[in-house]
């Protein structure tokens, strides 16, 4: 499959893999009265992209990159303990990344149903390893790069479809909670159309020698402390559409 197809598979809402139960924060700022209408969710998107968006297309990038470097078990000289560490040492980056610990259960719910799908779309060594690394569920933005790289996607297409998804969740989620017009909160996406791109570029350029090496500390990790309070107060609201 050509790696265009494969992103617009990755990006594409339909697909399997639990992503349109996911509000990205915005159920919980609407019933907060935070997002009441299109003005307040264009902000919304825009201060969520600036943030856990830009460290999830970071982490996407780095997961594909990961695992387009190849497996150890494929070279006898190499030991497949080295790649199930790599693994789990990037997967703890995206944990230390997440200050919620509602935000980190969402992430990993939404990674394992996407690692069980890709492994059934795109099956490869890398995919079963990062499984045996984090049985429990990799973070989305780990796995989304690691399905990327079986799909034959680049480290940018990986950034960007994390980037892309980071904003048409909450988006679209809008769409249902307040009863929006559709055309118009899709303007809004239109119009992020550049700053979906610069942080996918963003997310690459943090890719450094370190990176390179499996040392991912100087990842981006702009924080969104508004994020990690509503995902704590949607966690305990029993009226709700979404789980995160």
């Amino acid at each position: 499959m050509g790696a265009d197809a494969a992103l617009l598979l990755l990006a594409d809402s339909r697909l399997p893999a639990g992503g349109h139960a996911h509000s990205g924060g915005v159920e919980e700022a609407v019933r907060l009265g935070a997002v009441t209408g299109t003005g307040d969710l264009a902000r919304f998107l825009r201060g969520r992209l600036a943030t856990a968006g830009l460290v999830a297309a970071a982490l996407a990038a780095a997961a594909c990159e990961l695992a387009a470097a190849g497996d150890p078990a494929d070279d006898p000289a190499d030991d497949p303990a080295d790649g199930v560490e790599l693994w789990r040492q990037l997967d703890a980056e995206a944990d230390a990344r997440a200050a919620s610990p509602a935000q980190r259960e969402a992430a990993r719910t939404q990674g394992r149903l996407l690692l069980r799908t890709a492994r059934r779309m795109w099956p490869s060594a890398a995919l079963d390893t990062l499984a045996r690394a984090v049985p429990e569920g990799p973070h989305h933005p780990v796995a989304l790069g690691a399905a990327g790289a079986s799909a034959g996607c680049t480290p940018r297409q990986a950034a960007l479809a994390a980037a892309y998804t980071s904003v048409t969740g909450p988006a679209t989620a809008a769409v249902r909670l307040l009863g929006l017009d559709p055309v118009t909160v899709h303007r809004l996406l239109a119009d992020l159309a550049p700053a979906l791109d610069d942080a996918a570029h963003a997310a690459c350029a943090s890719l450094g020698d370190a990176a390179r090496q499996g040392r991912w500390h100087a990842l981006p990790g702009h924080s969104a402390p508004a994020l990690d309070l509503l995902a704590e107060g949607h966690l305990t609201n029993p009226m709700k559409l979404f789980v995160s």
